[in-house]
């Protein structure tokens, strides 16, 4: 009874640091001027994201990718549910790809991050710049794009090692009845 009191705690906890984390990452992603190099600005809570679902299972990483999809849809002031369907969809995919093919390893994990990214913003730009024909769409892309999925590096590099340590601290001990 009281393993299984304390394998709540646990979890609970666990999950808790992760919200936490979000939300530090949703401040460091919104403030205007900070790590901005020119008009590129690196991800925060994509990184998080996919860090979380290559810790955890597929499913709990796809939620907690919906989770900080909407979260991100909010402080952007966007269409509420485009980010949330994309990260759920690349947290599910990414989970299983680490899973089933790749090793857990921070220049793997840094690798997958910045394609998601380049994912990410350029289904971003191909809706909201080139689709509807808006001049200098592709210097958008060169300046903009490119920069911003290179500059998410470092910091996915830094969420990774954040989130491993929190999955590690916070580990259930199946054999425990």
């Amino acid at each position: 009874m009281e393993s299984r009191r304390k394998r709540k705690r646990s979890q609970i906890t666990k999950w808790v640091c992760y919200a936490l984390l979000m939300l530090l990452c949703t401040v460091l992603q919104t403030l205007p001027g900070l790590f901005r190099l020119g008009e590129a600005k690196p991800l925060w809570l994509l990184p998080l994201a996919l860090a979380v679902a290559v810790e955890e299972d597929e499913f709990a990483g796809g939620i907690f990718g919906a989770v900080c999809g909407l979260m991100w849809d909010y402080t952007a002031g966007r269409t509420v549910g485009m980010l949330a369907l994309e990260l759920m969809i690349l947290c599910f995919g990414v989970s299983v790809v680490v899973q089933l093919y790749l090793k857990d390893t921070p220049s793997n994990f840094v690798l997958l991050a910045v394609v998601c990214a380049l994912l990410v913003l350029s289904a971003d730009w191909l809706f909201f710049y080139y689709m509807p024909g808006y001049a200098g769409a592709g210097e958008r892309f060169l300046w903009v794009v490119l920069p911003s999925a290179l500059m998410t590096a470092p910091g996915s590099w830094l969420l990774h090692r954040a989130v491993q340590r929190i999955s590690t601290e916070f580990k259930i001990d199946n054999g425990v009845v």
